[in-house]
């Protein structure tokens, strides 16, 4: 696809606080009570205030998830947010994922081509790698993905599709050794690495069976019905 031109950037908005406690705040509508499943996923990336968090209905489980289930699921996005580049890929957990695409976009530029790329690919989930440090902590980086990414997953819940957080500390190192291991030369590594990040994000989650991947949902509980009410949709289709 022809690159997408620049933008001037755009300062994030927003203090991590607050937008961390935007994604906790959400509604779903009221579930039958059931059992809880042994290793279920959890809705939140953070524990609620009363120490356990919520689970999610299975409409809102990731594609990794659903495919040991075999329910049925479309692609992937992989998505490597970044200060100036943001790298894509696609996958669907069948083969190994494959990079994408690089954008030089920001703000709200930026969001809404990841959700018509994401139209494009056939892709229901957006898969962004969330950097920490080696411990596990989350750093000023995290900050700006978090504010980022809360913004997408409103306007993506209003699509349909689901948005969810994936660790992707050291993927920038596994993508070069990733590169070099495939004969990509030093001058197409620079262009393309971080598309390979972003592939390796979605390799991580596939193989993690998505464990690890966080959901983002909106506060919105018109906006959480309709994404519930979307993924049981093309669940069953």
């Amino acid at each position: 696809m022809a690159a997408a031109k620049p933008t001037e950037p755009a300062p994030l908005r927003g203090s991590g606080a607050a937008v961390a406690a935007s994604q906790r705040a959400f509604l779903l509508p009221p579930q039958k009570p059931r059992r809880i499943r042994a290793g279920a996923i959890r809705a939140s990336p953070r524990s609620s205030s009363s120490g356990s968090p919520d689970e999610l209905p299975a409409a809102l489980l990731p594609n990794a998830r659903r495919l040991r289930r075999r329910d049925g699921c479309g692609f992937s996005l992989g998505i490597d947010l970044g200060e100036a580049r943001t790298g894509l890929a696609v996958g669907r957990g069948v083969t190994l994922p494959r990079p994408l695409t690089v954008l030089r976009l920001r703000g709200q530029r930026l969001e809404l081509m990841l959700l018509d790329i994401a139209h494009q690919q056939e892709a229901d989930e957006l898969i962004v790698g969330l950097p920490v440090s080696a411990d596990g902590s989350e750093t000023p980086q995290s900050n700006k993905v978090r504010s980022v990414v809360g913004r997408l997953a409103v306007q993506a819940a209003d699509r349909g599709l689901r948005v969810y957080l994936q660790d992707e500390h050291g993927t920038s190192i596994d993508a070069l050794e990733f590169m070099i291991s495939r004969g990509v030369k030093r001058s197409a590594r620079d262009v393309k690495s971080d598309a390979y990040s972003a592939m390796m994000i979605l390799e991580r989650y596939f193989s993690s069976s998505g464990q690890g991947a966080k959901i983002v949902l909106p506060k919105q509980p018109e906006l959480q019905g309709k994404l519930i009410a979307k993924s049981r949709q093309d669940a069953e289709f």
